[in-house]
């Protein structure tokens, strides 16, 4: 399987590559040449979720030896999440729910940057890079800690990660703030997402900056979801729900499902849209916003405008303005490289641009601050199922999907973070008053919950805060250039 620039077809990269750059030189995105087919139901239907893991990643990183792939999957998914099964489902009157914030911090982002680490360094081993990886990554909440705790104290590769400041909750900063490890660091900038992100982006494209770092023996590299070793690994937990409402007898083999997933990088539900071109029995994916609704406006009107205010929401993984990874989505429905590189300028310097028509049918819909809070107090009531604030965007909008379409089909909802990391926005929806002790409030959902107060939140009580940086979008280099002890006239 080889990998290609969304932005030039003759860049052409095997999976280690791809892996290792994280993005093309010219700012494209890398994607697999094709989607292969998974194997029979029969197959799967048997498999728990590293044999299911297994099977995904041998199809897709076909430069792996088995024994890399095995090595990667074992070290990956094992006792550090709280689950044995890693994903569980929650079944209600009206969906599945799938959790995937059973890992180490608690999001969804653990399901590939646990792995991600083991396939980076198998890569660097092949290729015989002598120099030292930097993954330099921008978080909305979530990547940022899953990316810290993934790559803590791996030799040869060090993180730092950029996150808004004031733009995430208070438990994802101190997630982030608190984080160990020789090789890390954490800055706030300030700004919001979108600027972290952009600001990421042109250090990748930088050519003097890059060389300057390779010099001094360091090479870049990103955690994001437009790493496709992010994106590939996502796939997986689709298949395994898929086979889990088989085996709970909730489906019939080859019955499709609906999807539903909450996004704003659009990287979540574009591994739906992967499995789906594998042969996943998919009927709709269902696109979920909150009011940054730049993506369900998209899908609606065909034009994509980031000119707009970003809002600070209680889902804030979601306050994002541009979607990295629709760029993907976008070459694979026009296998059209010329058009994506249009279309990116005209992002860049128009802030906005057109897109003509959608082969495939995506149902996008959003849910405002006040729908969220009454959907967590529904689902809460009439099912006695807390669930955090970015869960209730897809299940509001999932709700809006029923009323408009009328379609009975058996619906996958994607649960992508635990109602603990936001305590304040789920006690206040369901008619409790927070606290001003974070702490208090969180043993208070666990009591309502019947969830234990999960270890990595109730040890952040005394953690010493070690990452205390806050830099503006153009000082990001000179931060990078300091923790590396880097000296720019050398």
């Amino acid at each position: 399987m080889k990998y290609y620039s969304t932005r030039d077809k003759n860049n052409i990269v095997s999976s280690k590559e791809a892996i290792i750059k994280g993005i093309s030189e010219e700012g494209g995105l890398f994607v697999p040449e094709s989607f292969p087919s998974f194997p029979s139901i029969e197959e799967l239907i048997n498999c728990n979720y590293k044999e299911l893991a297994y099977k995904v990643l041998s199809l897709y990183l076909t430069d792996y030896t088995e024994e890399e792939l095995l090595s990667a999957v074992d070290g990956a998914y094992d006792e550090k999440f709280r689950s044995e099964n890693i994903v569980e489902i929650k079944s209600t009157e009206n969906a599945h729910f799938l959790e995937l914030f059973h890992g180490p911090t608690l999001a969804f982002k653990d399901m590939a940057l646990t792995i991600l680490p083991y396939l980076l360094k198998a890569a660097i081993k092949d290729k015989n890079i002598d120099k030292e990886i930097v993954i330099l990554t921008a978080t909305s909440g979530d990547t940022g800690k899953a990316a810290l705790e993934g790559f803590k104290d791996v030799e040869g590769i060090n993180v730092i990660v950029f996150y808004p400041h004031e733009g995430v909750s208070h438990i994802q900063r101190l997630q982030m703030v608190t984080q160990r490890g020789s090789n890390t660091f954490v800055s706030a900038i300030r700004g919001n997402f979108d600027d972290a992100q952009s600001g990421v982006k042109e250090i990748f494209a930088d050519e003097d900056f890059n060389e300057l770092l390779e010099k001094q023996g360091y090479i870049l590299s990103s955690a994001n979801s437009i790493n496709i070793g992010r994106l590939i690994p996502q796939i997986i937990y689709y298949v395994y729900g898929y086979i889990e409402l088989l085996r709970k007898q909730a489906i019939s083999k080859g019955e499709k499902i609906n999807i539903v997933v909450p996004t704003g990088n659009f990287g979540n539900i574009l591994a739906a849209y992967y499995a789906k071109r594998m042969g996943l029995p998919v009927n709709r994916l269902i696109c979920a916003s909150n009011n940054n609704k730049v993506l369900s406006d998209f899908f609606n009107t065909g034009i994509y405008n980031k000119e707009r205010d970003l809002l600070l929401t209680s889902s804030p993984s979601m306050d994002i303005l541009v979607s990295s990874n629709l760029e993907r989505f976008l070459y694979h429905l026009s296998d059209d490289e010329n058009l994506i590189r249009e279309k990116m300028t005209d992002l860049k310097e128009k802030g906005k641009y057109h897109w003509d028509s959608f082969r495939e049918d995506i149902y996008a819909n959003y849910t405002n601050e006040e729908e969220t809070a009454y959907w967590i107090k529904e689902v809460y009531e009439r099912e006695n199922y807390i669930i955090d604030p970015h869960t209730a965007v897809a299940y509001g909008v999932y709700m809006k999907y029923l009323e408009a379409e009328k379609d009975s089909s058996k619906t996958l909802i994607a649960s992508t973070a635990s109602p603990f990391k936001f305590h304040k926005k789920v006690l206040t929806s369901i008619g409790q008053t927070p606290t001003k002790d974070d702490f208090i409030d969180l043993k208070k959902i666990s009591r309502l919950s019947n969830e234990g107060l999960p270890k990595q939140l109730g040890e952040l009580e005394t953690l010493p805060e070690l990452h205390k940086t806050v830099c503006g979008k153009d000082e990001m280099r000179n931060i990078i250039l300091r923790f590396l002890k880097v000296n720019k006239d050398d």
